[in-house]
């Protein structure tokens, strides 16, 4: 059986920039993800040093990815998209601004963090996910029980994940598949205030111009 996914396939031009990036940076920083392919990932050899890892999913055009890894040096990032240009963006934002930190995954989030090891990561970013708001369709949120179960099973104990969203019903459907999962306990008292590390995006932008409430949850590991 196809595996249900998470995101729509979305297809679109590179510029002139984001492809010359790709050419030269992608042997270095990039890491494609085969469907069905279990092989363990080595974080160490990846990056080419021990240092904790934050897993950031649906990275869009990277602009916030490459800002928290440049604030963030002590901590690797590795990013996983499906949308080449903006695996381009970052690629390109990795290379102008020097970060040895980062690491670019192309595929699907999922087949990524069956990968990884158990207790592997520190922190694990969901930012603004697809809502996938019809309800035929909520089975391909990203934020449903088994999903959650991987993604904690990743973390060490006391890391935290982290996702946000601009959709009412899905941050409250967020939030009560969070709160039951056993392994997580709530790091504040409801939804979170919206912390200063996490850059404010476009996208970010035209949600709050719209009218729409930002809603951040992070969870730790127990």
């Amino acid at each position: 059986m196809r595996p249900v996914r998470t995101f729509h396939p979305r297809r679109g031009r590179m510029s002139n920039r984001h492809a010359d990036a790709f050419a030269d940076l992608w042997p270095s920083l990039g890491i494609t993800i085969e469907d069905g392919d279990r092989r363990p990932l080595d974080l160490v050899e990846l990056f080419g040093r021990r240092a904790p890892v934050v897993l950031e999913i649906g990275f869009g055009m990277g602009e916030s990815t490459a800002v928290m890894a440049a604030a963030d040096p002590q901590r690797n990032y590795l990013g996983v998209e499906v949308h080449t240009p903006g695996i381009g963006n970052l690629l390109a934002l990795a290379g102008e601004r020097g970060l040895t930190n980062l690491r670019v995954a192309h595929g699907d989030a999922m087949e990524l963090v069956r990968r990884l090891p158990e207790g592997g990561l520190d922190a694990v970013h969901a930012f603004f996910p697809d809502p996938w708001p019809k309800a035929r369709h909520h089975k391909r949120r990203l934020i449903q029980p088994a999903h959650v179960a991987l993604l904690r099973e990743r973390l060490h104990p006391g890391g935290t994940l982290h996702t946000a969203t601009d959709w009412p019903h899905y941050a409250e459907a967020m939030a009560e598949t969070l709160n039951a999962d056993p392994g997580l306990v709530n790091a504040f008292d409801g939804f979170a205030p919206r912390p200063d590390h996490r850059p404010v995006t476009k996208f970010e932008q035209r949600g709050v111009r719209a009218g729409r409430v930002i809603a951040d949850l992070i969870y730790r590991r127990r």
